[in-house]
């Protein structure tokens, strides 16, 4: 079974390439590649270089055109007898079909990684448990399984008579084909046995929040590496692993929080991030069962991130896909200690942008019609953290009441730690 992480290139250099289209503009490329960038270092690599290219569509043989792909073969050619120049990696912003990686290795002889198998690599990384070591394991075979064509392709089929030539005889299978569907029953057979693994887990965990008692459910949400890890720990006074890397957190981490007199559960859960693949959101199907099964949602926002609004969109967006959307929720917009603006010099005629706004500024806009539904914070520095907490007591003390009419919030000690 090929594995996807690439521990043993930590030191390798990366080069990024993306797309510029009629959907994508050159702006939207270049956030892109910086969260690729952001991707590839958090797997390790060290980016040394970025290729873009002017097309209506992807080419559905290289990718890139013919001439773009001989400009990264002459790049990497450049640099392959000096060590601590040489490019390890060449990784590609948008998932690859199995023939594009077979036809781009082909021509640069290097290895090929997508945005896909990037986040797997991430994913495998980080995943600690048993739980999201099957989630990763799985989507790293429903990845691979289109693609396994291309581990053969140094086989040739064999055979003759009618039709042989350039791809053989129909009918007549030669080893790289019996190879080919062999490797096929076995990732089949092994994703059977995954999903049934990840059902009985999903058993597991709905029993435990059937035991969690009559608590309400609190679950923060957001874009990957936003601060809801840190905001947990400030909250719940644990020790969530927390770190300025995207997908810092795979495994829901449930813990008990107390505000005044009034006890409920709180969630933190996998990042989302932009071209998230369906396989990679439904593996972790049970990890997200969590928001699915909250009460309220916390939605965290980096506010010092230029695209923090895009990535609200994404966030929603995810949400709705995997049945969470429409639910009890505010924003807690985090990070208000890295906000910066660009002052405008008076004597500058351009059209003021977003990038001019001051923080005070910003906070007028729609943003202020969101009332107690919207709040600005500094999980590192602290600050307007007692303001959260008591909009938090606010909402869940009014879901609570609305859920369990009869109980006066009297409880009996209930301890309870999840990972």
């Amino acid at each position: 079974m090929k594995e996807f992480v690439i521990s043993e290139a930590r030191t390798e250099k990366a080069v990024l390439v993306g797309l510029i289209t009629k959907e994508q503009d050159e702006r939207k490329t270049n956030e892109y590649l910086d969260e690729l960038a952001f991707l590839a270092e958090t797997a390790g690599a060290e980016v040394v270089k970025r290729f873009t290219q002017k097309i209506d569509q992807a080419n559905t043989v290289t990718y890139v055109g013919k001439g773009k792909l001989s400009e990264i073969k002459e790049y990497i050619k450049a640099h392959e007898d000096n060590a601590d120049e040489e490019v390890g990696m060449v990784i590609f912003d948008d998932e690859l079909s199995a023939k594009q990686i077979r036809n781009i290795e082909a021509e640069l002889k290097i290895k090929i990684l997508d945005r896909t198998s990037l986040i797997l690599d991430i994913f495998a990384m980080r995943a600690q448990t048993a739980n999201a070591k099957t989630q990763v394991e799985l989507a790293q075979n429903k990845y691979m399984l289109p693609r396994l064509q291309r581990l053969w392709t140094h086989l040739e089929r064999q055979g003759g008579g009618s039709g042989s030539g350039k791809g053989g005889s129909v009918g007549l299978r030669g080893p790289g084909e019996t190879q080919l569907e062999m490797d096929r029953r076995i990732i089949l057979n092994r994703m059977a046995l995954l999903k049934q693994r990840l059902a009985d887990i999903d058993k597991q965990k709905a029993t435990q929040r059937k035991n969690r008692g009559r608590l309400i459910r609190v679950a923060l949400v957001g874009y990957t590496n936003v601060g809801k890890s840190t905001l947990m720990n400030l909250l719940a006074k644990s020790e969530v692993f927390a770190e300025n890397k995207l997908f810092a957190t795979l495994d829901t981490t449930v813990r008990k929080v107390i505000i005044g007199n009034l006890p409920f559960l709180l969630s933190d859960t996998v990042g989302f991030i932009r071209k998230l693949p369906t396989d990679l959101v439904e593996s972790f199907k049970s990890t997200l069962d969590e928001v699915r099964e909250a009460d309220l949602l916390v939605h965290v926002v980096d506010i010092s991130h230029p695209q923090f609004e895009e990535q609200i969109q994404v966030v929603e967006n995810t949400l709705a896909e995997i049945g969470a959307g429409g639910k009890p929720g505010m924003i807690v917009f985090n990070k208000m200690d890295a906000y910066t603006y660009v002052e405008k010099d008076e004597d500058d005629l351009s059209p003021r942008t977003k990038a001019n706004w001051t923080l005070e500024e910003l906070m007028q806009t729609w943003m202020a019609k969101m009332a107690d539904n919207c709040i600005f914070i500094s999980a590192k520095d602290k600050t307007n953290v007692e303001e959260l907490r008591n909009a938090l007591y606010a909402k869940v003390r009014e879901l609570h009441v609305q859920k369990y009419p009869y109980n006066d919030f009297l409880y009996e000690t209930y301890d309870h730690d999840e990972d």
